[in-house]
C-alpha cells in the first residue's frame, strides 16, 4: 500500500468519541473497584475495561489505517485502465477518492458530498482538494455538493461508481433505495458499482437487483476495516 500525505480525519467521531468515553470510564471504574478492600467486582470492571479498550482501538485503527488497506484491495480488484470517469459518493475528504485518482491517467475521479461534520471529522470540499494536492492528483479529481438522492450528473455519465460508508447515513429506506436507484441512473451500461456500508446493504442488493443489475455480490469485509464483521461490500454491474 502506499503511504498516504493526506489528512483524512475519522469516520464518525461522535461514535469514536463516546467509544473513547466509556473505555475511560470502565478504567475508571475498574481502578475504583481495586481499590476498594475485599470489593467483589473488579475482574468483572477490569474486563469491560479491557473490551471497551479493545474496541476503541479497533475502531481508531480502522478509521485511520484499515480501511485504506481494504479499498487499496477492493480498487486493485477492479483493474482500471487509467481513462475512466469515476464517481465517489459520500466522498469525505478523499480518501477513497485519492486512491482511485492514483490508478487514473486521462480520466478523473468527481466526490460529491454534503459535507457534514457529525460523518467525518473536518469534512469540506477544501479540506478534500488539499488532500489531493497532498497526494499530487489535483488534475485528476473534481468535488461536487450534492445530494446522492438526487445526483448533480447526466444519465450514463460513469464508469464505474464507489462509494465508502456514505449511503447510511441518509434516513430512511426511502432515501436509501433513491441513492442507489440514482448510481444506476448515472452509471454507464456495463459499468460497475462497489458499496461499502455498516448497514443496509441487503437493501441495496435487492434495489440494484429490481433495477436489473447482473453479477450482484454481498459479503463481508474483513477485520481491518471498523468492526470487520459489521460492514459488507455490495458490487454490482449494470446491464449493457
Amino acid at each position: 500500500m502506499n503511504s498516504r500525505r493526506g489528512d483524512y480525519g475519522y469516520d464518525a467521531p461522535p461514535a469514536l468519541i463516546g467509544l473513547t468515553g466509556i473505555a475511560i470510564l470502565q478504567t475508571i471504574l475498574a481502578v475504583a473497584s481495586w481499590m476498594t478492600p475485599g470489593h467483589p467486582r473488579f475482574l468483572l470492571a477490569a474486563g469491560r475495561a479491557v473490551i471497551c479498550g479493545l474496541l476503541t482501538a479497533w475502531f481508531y485503527y480502522g478509521t485511520r489505517r484499515g480501511k485504506f488497506r481494504i479499498w487499496e484491495h477492493l480498487l486493485d480488484g477492479l483493474k482500471l485502465q487509467g481513462s475512466e470517469q469515476v464517481l465517489d459518493m459520500g466522498c469525505g475528504r478523499g480518501a477513497v477518492l485519492t486512491a482511485v485518482a492514483r490508478r487514473l491517467t486521462t480520466g478523473k475521479v468527481t466526490g460529491v458530498d454534503l459535507w457534514r461534520s457529525m460523518d467525518q471529522s473536518g469534512n469540506s470540499a477544501a479540506a478534500t482538494m488539499a488532500n489531493a494536492r497532498a497526494e499530487d492528483v489535483v488534475d485528476r479529481v473534481a468535488v461536487e455538493t450534492g445530494d446522492m438522492r438526487q445526483l448533480p450528473f447526466a444519465d450514463h455519465a460513469f464508469d464505474v461508481i464507489v462509494s465508502s460508508l456514505a449511503i447510511h447515513n441518509i434516513s430512511g429506506k426511502t432515501g436509501r433505495v433513491a441513492a442507489v436507484t440514482e448510481a444506476m441512473r448515472v452509471l454507464k451500461p456495463g459499468g460497475r458499482l462497489v458499496i461499502v456500508d455498516v448497514r443496509g446493504t441487503s437493501l441495496y442488493a435487492r434495489t440494484l437487483q429490481s433495477l436489473g443489475a447482473t453479477a450482484v455480490v454481498r459479503g463481508r469485509l474483513g477485520w481491518r476495516f471498523w468492526y470487520g464483521i459489521a460492514l459488507t461490500l455490495v458490487s454490482a454491474t449494470k446491464a449493457v
